[in-house]
């Protein structure tokens, strides 16, 4: 692993936002990292390049440490860590559309209840994208918020606090307090951010094993393969009620199954292969995007990124849950498992391909698909296996993009 990705203590800044802007909801910000990124052509790359720094840079937020680098054509050369965050800010636009989240009795206040850390590693590149949930107990450190105001240290408070204390900074600086993981990038993005975005890359195929229908997001879907894009799509990754066990432990699992299919959707050809697609995706995500200034006072770094992570096998592409206990204070909240999480660090450090042991079940938000026809066994090729391979504890959820699943729904 690269020196500037390994292990440290805090490096984001708890400085102030110019000029704040709202922006919410994750995991797209993976699909603009991919597509606005694997862009064909000089005059492609350039066009974005202008875009990015118009509708960007106003809203950048520093983080500690990070020089800005001079822009350049050829791919990110180290690895790094990225952390995007999904706020539930309630844009004008879009309120109407969330009943009492935005227009009720829990209108105030803007939380990250979304939050992924994205490591991609050196040659040979991997990507591991890590979701911590939103209920995780943790310290959260000193805060300064967008007017200024220095929000004191705090012990045990939930991670989808952190937002409210002091932004993105703040969520930035308390992941990389939990992992230890320098963050060279960060970003978030609100609700209307996800429905614009995924109606610009035209919807993410998602697999139902059991219907669901959740009064809480409005979600009513049969079993069965879907295509959702829109409200539907923001609807799907909201859903806690209706997957699993009704957890945020559970709608993880849900969303990194959207996550596996935009990622296969994206490096298969079908988005990257397209630049009219491309560029639709790039204009609605970057003014949808609340970004670091690493990324913001370079615009060419976006397309670095993506031109790092075109080629990754989908084995090499996994998503992982932060491994969590029960805290014996409060049922509905979760601690870190600090054993099983040192063995995944350990892993990631070492650029180890990781495999998941843990047998999904009832409770999870997914269930495996098994292939629907018989896999031909082939003569292992033993100078094709990674003589660097661990497997990680079995407390330890998810899945990687090669492995399909299905949303494992019910009806409340």
């Amino acid at each position: 692993m690269s020196d500037n990705t390994r292990r440290r203590r805090t490096i984001a800044r708890h400085g102030q936002l110019e000029t704040p802007s709202p922006l919410g909801q994750l995991l797209r910000f993976i699909a603009i990292g991919l597509a606005v990124v694997l862009v064909s052509g000089l005059g492609v790359g350039f066009y974005i390049a202008y875009d990015f720094s118009s509708t960007v840079a106003a809203n950048a937020v520093d983080l500690d440490g990070q020089e800005v680098i001079p822009p350049d054509i050829g791919e990110y050369e180290s690895g790094f860590n990225l952390v995007l965050t999904g706020v539930d800010t309630c844009e004008e636009k879009y309120k109407d559309l969330f009943g009492d989240r935005c227009t009720g009795g829990d209108a105030e206040g803007t939380l990250n209840d979304v939050n992924l850390l994205v490591h991609v590693s050196q040659e040979p590149r991997r990507i591991t994208v890590v979701s911590f949930p939103r209920d995780l107990m943790l310290p959260i450190p000193e805060c300064t918020d967008e007017d200024g105001n220095v929000h004191s240290a705090m012990s045990k408070q939930p991670l989808n606090t952190a937002y409210t204390d002091g932004g993105l900074n703040c969520v930035v600086q308390t992941i990389s307090q939990l992992t230890d993981q320098e963050v060279q990038f960060a970003a978030s993005v609100t609700f209307g951010g996800v429905i614009e975005i995924t109606n610009a890359i035209g919807g993410v195929d998602v697999c139902l094993a059991n219907p669901i229908k959740d009064r809480y997001t409005g979600l009513d879907m049969a079993a069965g393969t879907h295509t959702v894009e829109g409200l539907q799509a923001l609807q799907f990754l909201r859903t806690r009620h209706g997957v699993g066990d009704g957890s945020d432990l559970g709608r993880i699992g849900n969303q990194q199954q959207y996550m596996s299919s935009l990622a296969r959707k994206m490096i298969s050809g079908e988005v990257l292969g397209n630049v009219p697609v491309m560029l639709k995706l790039a204009n609605t995500a970057l003014s949808n995007l609340e970004a670091s200034t690493s990324l913001a006072n370079n615009p060419m770094t976006l397309v670095q990124i993506a031109l790092a992570v075109k080629s990754v096998p989908f084995e090499d592409i996994v998503f992982v849950q932060y491994p969590t206990g029960a805290d014996y204070a409060d049922p509905n909240k979760v601690v870190p498992n600090e054993e099983a999480a040192a063995a995944l660090w350990d892993a990631i450090e070492a650029n180890a391909q990781l495999q998941i042991t843990h047998q999904n079940n009832s409770n999870d938000g997914v269930v495996v698909q098994e292939p629907t026809a018989p896999v031909e066994e082939a003569t292992p090729d033993p100078s094709a296996t990674p003589d660097n391979v661990v497997a990680l504890p079995d407390s330890i959820k998810g899945n990687s993009a090669a492995q399909e699943t299905c949303s494992n729904g019910n009806v409340r």
